[in-house]
C-alpha cells in the first residue's frame, strides 16, 4: 500500500504562486481637461455672466483651464479679483479670450466676436432665434463652429432647464415689477398688491400657462391677488390648478372671456411662448382700450414679439411708456435686471454641463451619447442642424446624428 505524503507548507506556497493572482489596479478618473474662455459681454443691458466664481474654483479643481475677460462678471457684481482668486486667468485683451476650445457666453455671439474665432471651435450662448440673422449663421458656417443654442438643451427628463429657471425669475419678478408699478412709483395708483383684510384684492390675468405664468401666478397668489390664468392647452391649465389650488381660476382664450377678464384687471400679464419664436398676439387694442385707467401690462413675451397688440420693446432705462392710460412695460430681458440671481442660476446648469462633458470622455463622445445636448445643437463643424433656422433662411440643413455617425 503506497503512502502519499503530506504537502508541506513551502510546496502550498509554490502551488500558489502558480495560481491566478488578483491585483490591485488603480483605476483612472481623471478628467478630461477643457479650455474654455468666457468674454465680457457687450450686447445691450446683458448684465449676465455663464459661471460664477465659485463654479470657476470648482472646474478649476477639476483641471480645466478658464479664462475670462476683464470685469465680464462687473454687471452681476463679481470682481476680478473674486475669478483670479477661484483660479480663473482673467484676460484684458479681448481676442486671446477666443483662442480657447470652448467659448461660453450668454448673449449670441456678435460680428465682432465671430471674427475672433477660430475654425473648430464650439459655441455655448443663446441663439434667441426671432433675433438670429442669416449673415451671423453664415459668418458661424465659414468657420465651421459647432454652436449650441442653451435654450434649445434638455435635461434627462426632456424638459429645458435654462429656459425654466430663467422663466422662474422672470415670472416671479413680472409680479414685483407690477407692484411696484401700482403704488405711488412713477405716479401709480398707490395701491399694494394683494390688498389687506377688509380692500378687494388686486385683480391679476395671466396668458400663458408655461413657468413663467405658472410662477407669476404663485407670486401673486401669495401676496393675496385674484388670479385668472389662460392658455389653450388644458393640460398646463389643469397642472397648475393641481399644484395651486381653488385660489386660481383659469379658462381657455376665448376672445370674449378674455376680453371681460383684461377689462376688469388691474395687472396683465402676457406670458405666451412659441418654439417658433413668435409668440400670438391675443390682446387686441380694443381690448387695451376698455381696461381700467392705470392698469399695467407686463409683456413677458416681448422677446417673442408680444402678446399684446400695443407691446413696443422697451429697457432697463426706460422699461415703461403709456397708451390708453395704460401702463406697458415690455422689457425683453427681464432676467437680466436680477443679474446676480441669474447668474447663479446659468452657473448652476453650466458648471454640471462641462463637468459631465469631461468625465464621458470629451465634447464628441458626451454629444453622441446624450440626446439632450444634441437638441440645443444648431451648427456642427459648419453644417446646420436646425430645421427652423434653415427653414426660416433657405439653407440646406443635415441631421446631427447622421454627422455624428460619419453619414
Amino acid at each position: 500500500m503506497s503512502s502519499v505524503s503530506n504537502p508541506s507548507f513551502g510546496d502550498l506556497a509554490r502551488e500558489a504562486s502558480l495560481q491566478p493572482q488578483e491585483k490591485l489596479v488603480r483605476i483612472s478618473n481623471a478628467m478630461n481637461s477643457l479650455s474654455i474662455g468666457i468674454p465680457k459681454e457687450i450686447t445691450y443691458q446683458e448684465n449676465r455672466v455663464p459661471l460664477s466664481p465659485m463654479a470657476v474654483q470648482l472646474l478649476v479643481d477639476q483641471g480645466h483651464s478658464i479664462q475670462l475677460e476683464s470685469g465680464c462678471g462687473e454687471k452681476a457684481n463679481f470682481t476680478d479679483l473674486d475669478y483670479s482668486s477661484a483660479g480663473g486667468e482673467i484676460l484684458v485683451d479681448k481676442e486671446s479670450i477666443f483662442k480657447n476650445d470652448i467659448i461660453l457666453k450668454v448673449a449670441p455671439p456678435t460680428y465682432d466676436e465671430i471674427g475672433y474665432m477660430k475654425p473648430n471651435q464650439i459655441l455655448i450662448s443663446a441663439l434667441q432665434m426671432v433675433r438670429s440673422k442669416e449673415s451671423m449663421i453664415k459668418q458661424l458656417i465659414s468657420k465651421n463652429i459647432t454652436a449650441i443654442g442653451y435654450e434649445l438643451i434638455r435635461d434627462d427628463e426632456g424638459a429645458l432647464p435654462i429656459m425654466r429657471c430663467m422663466s422662474e425669475i422672470a415670472g416671479r419678478s413680472s409680479v414685483l415689477i407690477a407692484a411696484e408699478y401700482l403704488s405711488n412709483f412713477n405716479a401709480g395708483k398707490g395701491e399694494l398688491f394683494g390688498g389687506i383684510p377688509g380692500v378687494q384684492p388686486t385683480k391679476v390675468v395671466i396668458i400663458g400657462a408655461g413657468a413663467v405664468g405658472e410662477y407669476a401666478a404663485q407670486a401673486a397668489i401669495g401676496l393675496g391677488a385674484s388670479v385668472k390664468l389662460f392658455d389653450n392647452n388644458i393640460n398646463k391649465l389643469r397642472r397648475i390648478e393641481k399644484n395651486l389650488g381653488s385660489r386660481i381660476s383659469s379658462s381657455t382664450i376665448i376672445p370674449k372671456t378674455l376680453a371681460k377678464a383684461i377689462s376688469e384687471c388691474d395687472v396683465a400679464i402676457g406670458a405666451l411662448r412659441s418654439p417658433l419664436g413668435y409668440s400670438p398676439c391675443v390682446v387686441t387694442e380694443e381690448m387695451i382700450t376698455q381696461m381700467r385707467d392705470q392698469a399695467i401690462i407686463i409683456d413677458v413675451s416681448i422677446d417673442q414679439g408680444g402678446c399684446f397688440e400695443t407691446s413696443n420693446p422697451t429697457d432697463h432705462q426706460n422699461p415703461v411708456f403709456e397708451k390708453h392710460n395704460v401702463l406697458h412695460y415690455c422689457v425683453p430681458n427681464i432676467p437680466s435686471q436680477y443679474s446676480r440671481t441669474a447668474s447663479y442660476a446659468l452657473s448652476n446648469i453650466f458648471t454640471h454641463l462641462i463637468s459631465s462633458i469631461s468625465s464621458d470622455g470629451g465634447f464628441e463622445t458626451y454629444l453622441k451619447y446624450h440626446e439632450g445636448l444634441r437638441s440645443g445643437v444648431y451648427l456642427y463643424k459648419g453644417k446646420l442642424t436646425n430645421k427652423l433656422i434653415a427653414n426660416r433662411f433657405n439653407l440646406p440643413s443635415s441631421e446631427i446624428e447622421f454627422l455624428l455617425a460619419g453619414i
